[in-house]
């Protein structure tokens, strides 16, 4: 009897995860940052009927779970069939290749082709996965709070500085919060290379931190010190330790968030018609405007007892019609090349704000910088946001002086570097 189960507890789907599959099970762990684990839940049962014999595990987890647990499960041989996570590219060494199992691996290098170093060893072919969605890093504008407080939406070119200033008169007089930036190394990149920052040395390692991203990071310390920036969500946290700002702006205590579009569906969910909210694209620093383009994969591990059942369970889910659905149902970016160009979306939902922030979101890609677009297909970006991330919120918390820190960062990075 074909089942799918959720596990809600993450020390249960921590060992369940790590247990052999049987035959013909194929065990998922899956993450949600909205809703779009209803909406895989609901793909599944439909697989399930249709294929009795495939027995679908769905270990729902916390997105801690997958960026603490699932490397120390995949360096020791063990983890899931299938997981969904979005360092993708590090990791590579332990995922599948599916290519001599699927039907038609042409139909993955069409539509999946332009993502498919992401998540692939370098100078591999494999095909190892695809994106469950492409997703950009931007501001989100708490718009009632701005228009109670007389104060005038930054335009499409306003700077880093220039959104601090607005965000702080709203802040004072609506006695909220002004600004806040996920606790992310990742988030803090795109207005890193705003500033001209470049991560990427000439030989494809790790550069030393550059004076583009201190640009930033110096303004980014000053704004949590002075109170322009929420300081809690960089300290409220240990080590690496990922923590979004996103409930902060649903519960309207915060004029400004940057974090991304995986945001919208949980904020149409969330925030139904208690305020008006807007997506305004990537503040602008000396060199860009840019955002970091991403998101979430699903792959194969190639430690499963069943690669045959995994590689028909990832056929059905990279198919065009559910592709297509789980988008429109999930209110994302669709990372399939045919659906992407087969026309208008029609995303499942009556809030107007929805359509308005994806329509954005898909234009502000077209700013992407050069250096940002490399990042998500360079094995060493994760040991870059790991580093700076625990070193910049040393410093916001007063355990270390900033010129120390970046130092420190540089020694986090070659330690990864040399451990490798």
């Amino acid at each position: 009897m074909t089942r799918m189960k959720s596990i809600g507890a993450a020390f249960a789907a921590i060992l369940l995860s790590s247990v052999a599959a049987h035959a013909g099970d194929v065990r998922i762990m899956w993450y949600s940052d909205g809703g779009e684990g209803e909406v895989i839940k609901d793909l599944l049962s439909r697989f399930s009927k249709a294929n009795p014999d495939v027995n679908i595990i769905l270990d729902e987890v916390s997105y801690d779970v997958v960026k603490e647990q699932l490397p120390v499960q995949l360096e020791a041989g063990q983890g899931p069939d299938i997981a969904r996570l979005t360092n993708l590219k590090a990791p590579a060494q332990h995922w599948l290749d599916l290519r001599p199992y699927l039907t038609d691996a042409k139909y993955w290098e069409d539509n999946f082709g332009a993502q498919a170093d992401w998540m692939r060893p370098d100078g591999s072919n494999a095909i190892t996965g695809f994106m469950t969605q492409l997703t950009l890093t931007g501001g989100f504008v708490n718009k009632t709070l701005f228009e109670q407080a007389g104060v005038e939406i930054p335009g499409p070119k306003a700077t880093w500085d220039d959104w601090a200033v607005a965000a702080k008169k709203v802040a004072d007089s609506q006695k909220v919060f002004a600004m806040a930036i996920d606790r992310s190394g990742h988030r803090v990149s795109g207005p890193n290379i705003s500033y001209g920052a470049n991560y990427i040395a000439a030989d494809g390692k790790p550069a030393p931190i550059d004076q583009g991203a201190k640009e930033f990071l110096s303004r980014f310390v000053k704004w949590n010190e002075d109170g322009t920036i929420n300081k809690d969500v960089w300290v409220s946290a240990a080590g690496t330790t990922y923590r979004s700002a996103a409930e902060d702006f649903i519960n309207g205590g915060l004029a400004y968030l940057y974090s991304g579009s995986w945001q919208v569906s949980g904020f149409a969910q969330k925030i139904g018609d208690n305020f008006d909210w807007v997506m305004a694209g990537s503040p602008c620093g000396t060199a860009a405007c840019t955002g970091m383009q991403g998101g979430a994969g699903l792959v194969a591990v190639k430690y499963t007892k069943n690669p045959k059942d995994v590689a028909k369970v990832m056929d059905y889910l990279a198919g065009a019609d559910v592709q297509k659905e789980f988008a429109e149902r999930s209110l994302f970016i669709p990372a399939h090349k045919g659906v992407a160009a087969g026309g208008e979306m029609s995303f499942k939902t009556d809030n107007p704000h929805v359509q308005a922030a994806l329509k954005a979101f898909v234009e502000a890609a077209g700013q992407t910088a050069a250096p940002a677009m490399k990042l998500p297909g360079w094995k060493w970006s994760d040991a870059y946001y790991s580093a700076i991330v625990a070193r910049i919120s040393q410093v916001i918390a007063g355990e270390m002086k900033l010129d120390d820190a970046y130092a420190r960062i540089d020694e986090d990075i070659k330690a990864k570097v040399a451990g490798n």
